[in-house]
């Protein structure tokens, strides 16, 4: 049986910070991560363009916070899984492909939900 781990004595700051290094590794270090914050801003452009309400970006900024966790927790699995498992083994591929299937689905909700509330306006903004 495994010892338990001791306490460990982390202040608020500390714990921020921690969170803070984790966005910045998986935002400099993946691809995905970086594609799905240019996709962000595109979003946020066209949001500003034809002036959505409050409500329109409150649901926008959820649908893509929710593409970045998504992304986030999958980065984290894959590098746990690649740790425990550096040979492959098809439990580890199984759990790699969940975890990508997950962020597949946040995206393409992200995209209905920013194609519901953004095409008609751009459509009338074009006119």
């Amino acid at each position: 049986m495994t010892p338990p781990l001791p306490p460990r004595n982390i202040t608020l700051p500390q714990s921020f910070g921690y969170a803070i290094r984790g966005i910045w590794l998986v935002a400099r270090s993946e691809r995905n991560f970086q594609i799905h914050l240019v996709a962000s801003v595109v979003v946020v452009t066209l949001a500003i363009v034809v002036r959505c309400s409050v409500y329109d970006w409150a649901i926008l900024c959820l649908a893509m916070g929710l593409v970045l966790v998504a992304e986030s927790l999958n980065t984290a699995i894959e590098t746990v899984v690649d740790l425990v498992s550096p040979e492959y083994h098809p439990l580890a591929g199984r759990a790699k492909d969940i975890a990508a299937g997950g962020v597949l689905l946040a995206a393409l909700t992200a995209v209905a939900v920013a194609g519901w509330i953004l095409l008609i306006p751009l459509y009338q903004w074009m006119q």
